[in-house]
Parts: structure tokens; C-alpha cells; sequence
């Protein structure tokens, strides 16, 4: 098991750097990166922003204004005709062009490995620092999501296994395909709609997870206002996420029902609850509850995206969002290389469970 687990360990330092590459390509072949936003911010589209977007250094923006009166036109970029092409070149060093590809994606992996991640370019702050500040949010967010979607989808899937063909397995199965098909989004929506003050009631925030004067509140005043304000966007996430969970158990216990050992065990006299919890439920949840890491770690990278750019929490998934809509590459690219190695990670640690598991499974025999 030891030899596999480096074998994994290794295969990751590959795996990691083809992601990095490919996504360090598609970038310098995308339209609109930082240098031509700040260029069309010049050209009058924002010009509030200028003096934040360049990192308050006045020297650019004067240069720029007194460029635009007399510099040639550089037809690298859009929105760069009639600036000097020096302001241009101070541009490029700003943002760190002005060095070939290689060397810059070179430099980059060189810093990712000690986990220096730079400074956003758009704001005066460390990248590292604005992961840190919203990491909590995508945590809750995941980890409660996976918490409550397992805690339905189990017993559900159990019982609609047990009662197959029944009335309550069809009108269920009617629930888990809705479920199933409606994105989570589009459920949080209708939440907003029907109980945020959307077109009926407002019982529920939209905003944040937390009120206002949240650090003045005794500690049961603020677990309840935590859980008021996480209503909403849990219940969007776990309507659309407890399906494949509920057919997964349900599968799974079918499959071990209908095996030779099952009908042994009743044909010695053992009662039903016996038989499915006793013998039956270790072998059904094995595959369910391996999965769980992975199913957070869905939920934690992908799965709230939407819900939170629609109840305005900010999390990482916001975050990374803006970050590619804005060409804000030092978070993109640090965002991206976290995920890569958190997902990687937790394949590794959801083998590492099913062994734990069921001990007869022996990933140490397989070629990689």
C-alpha cells in the first residue's frame, strides 16, 4: 500500500503541471487580458477606476493622459492607438509581459511550489490573503451541503431499495428526478422569489452569512443567525445534489439484496433488520460513503458557484469567477492550482477509504 501511495504522490507532480500548462496556453491565445483593460479604461470606458487598477501608481496614469496626444499606435493590443508605446512597455512590466511565455510560466511553477502566489492584480492585496478570507464561506457552504444531502439521500435510498416497485418508491423517484434534472441555481431563484421578499414573503436574508453587529450576539445569537441567513442557499444546493447520492444508495443496496450471502442469511432464520443492517448496509455504503470526500470537494469547487453569486456570498467560486471575468490571472491561475491539488488529494484519500473500509480491496496489486 506504502509503494502506491507514492506511486499516486508522484503521478500528481505530472498531472499538475499538464493543468497548469494547457491553462497557461489558453491564456495567452484569450482576448482581453489585463493590459488591454486597463488600455479601454484609458480609452474612457472607466476611467474612475484607473488609478485602482494600476495599483495607484500615478506616473502610468499620467503617462498614459499625456500619451494620448501624440504616441503611436501599438497594434498589439486594442484600445491602444495614440499611447506612447513607452507607457505601453511599463504596462507590460507591471503586469510581468514584458518576459517571454516560458520564462514567466517557469517563474510561475517555481513560486507555486513554495506556495507564493503573488499579488492580485486589481487589488492591493496577496492572493494567498483574499483565498484565506473566503475559504470559510466555500467551507460552509460544502461541507453542510454534503452533510445534510448524505443525511437524507441514506435513509431514502435505503427505504426506497427495501419498498421497491411501491407507491412510495414511484412518487419519490418523481421527487429525485426533479431533483435531479433543475439546477441548483434555478432553485435558489425560486427561493428568493417565494420567501426573500422576491414576490411573496421575506422570511430569509439574500445577502452574506451574517447580520450586521454579528460579533455583538451572544453565542446562541449567532448560531441562529447563521443558520437563518445559510437557509436558503443550503436548501438550493441540497435539492439539486441529494439525487445522485439517493440513487446511488438505492442501487447499491439492490445490488448487495439480490446476492447468494442475502438469501442465506434469511434462509437461517435471521430477521429482516438483521439481515439488511447487519450484513447488507456495510457492504452497500461502501462505494457511498468512499465517495464523500469527493462529493465535498465537488460541492466545495463547483457546486456553489451560482448560489453564490446569487445570494452574494463570497466565496472562492465568486472569487475565481470574477477573477476570469476580470483577467485577474494570478488568482485564476492560484485558484486552479489549489483545486488541482485538493481533487487529486482526495481521489488518493477516497482509495485510501475503501481499503479502510473493506479491507479485502488491495489498491497495492494495480499498475498505477
Amino acid at each position: 500500500m506504502l509503494a502506491y501511495i507514492l506511486r499516486r504522490i508522484a503521478l500528481m507532480v505530472p498531472t499538475i503541471f499538464g493543468i497548469m500548462l494547457i491553462t497557461f496556453a489558453i491564456v495567452q491565445f484569450a482576448p482581453g487580458g489585463p493590459v488591454e483593460r486597463v488600455l479601454a479604461q484609458l480609452q474612457g470606458q472607466n476611467d474612475a477606476g484607473l488609478s485602482r487598477v494600476t495599483g495607484g501608481a500615478g506616473d502610468l496614469g499620467g503617462a498614459g493622459m499625456a500619451a494620448r496626444t501624440g504616441g503611436e499606435a501599438n497594434s498589439r493590443y486594442r484600445g491602444a492607438q495614440g499611447l506612447d508605446p513607452a507607457f505601453i512597455a511599463k504596462l507590460e512590466k507591471q503586469f510581468g509581459f514584458d518576459k517571454p511565455a516560458p520564462e514567466r510560466f517557469a517563474k510561475m511553477l517555481w513560486d507555486y511550489l513554495r506556495f507564493d502566489f503573488g499579488n492580485s492584480y486589481f487589488r492591493d492585496v496577496s492572493v494567498l490573503q483574499l483565498i484565506r478570507e473566503r475559504l470559510p464561506v466555500s467551507i460552509s457552504l460544502g461541507l453542510w451541503m454534503t452533510l445534510i444531502s448524505y443525511a437524507i439521500s441514506i435513509p431514502l435510498g435505503i427505504r426506497k431499495a427495501v419498498r421497491e416497485g411501491s407507491r412510495f418508491d414511484l412518487w419519490t423517484s418523481g421527487v429525485v428526478i426533479v431533483g435531479y434534472a433543475v439546477p441548483s441555481f434555478l432553485f435558489g431563484i425560486l427561493l428568493i422569489i417565494l420567501l426573500a421578499g422576491g414576490s411573496f414573503v421575506q422570511i430569509f436574508p439574500i445577502r452574506g452569512l451574517t447580520s450586521e453587529g454579528f460579533e455583538s450576539l451572544s453565542l446562541w445569537g449567532k448560531v441562529v443567525d447563521y443558520a437563518w441567513h445559510m437557509t436558503l442557499p443550503l436548501t438550493a444546493l441540497v435539492l439539486g445534489a441529494f439525487a445522485t447520492s439517493t440513487l446511488l444508495t438505492k442501487n447499491s443496496f439492490l445490488d448487495e439484496i439480490r446476492k447468494q450471502y442475502v438469501l442465506t442469511a434469511r434462509m437461517k432464520g435471521l430477521s429482516e433488520r438483521r439481515v439488511l443492517y447487519g450484513h447488507v448496509f456495510r457492504n452497500a455504503m461502501l462505494i457511498v460513503v468512499a465517495g464523500f470526500p469527493g462529493a465535498f470537494i465537488s460541492a466545495f469547487f463547483t457546486g456553489s458557484l451560482l448560489i453564490e453569486t446569487i445570494f452574494s456570498l463570497d466565496g472562492l467560486g465568486l472569487l475565481s469567477f470574477t477573477a476570469i471575468v476580470g483577467r485577474d490571472y494570478p488568482i485564476v491561475f492560484a485558484t486552479l492550482y489549489i483545486f488541482s491539488l485538493l481533487g487529486l488529494a482526495v481521489n488518493l484519500l477516497s482509495d485510501l477509504i475503501y481499503t479502510w473500509i473493506d479491507p479485502r480491496i488491495d489498491f497495492s496489486n494495480r499498475a498505477t
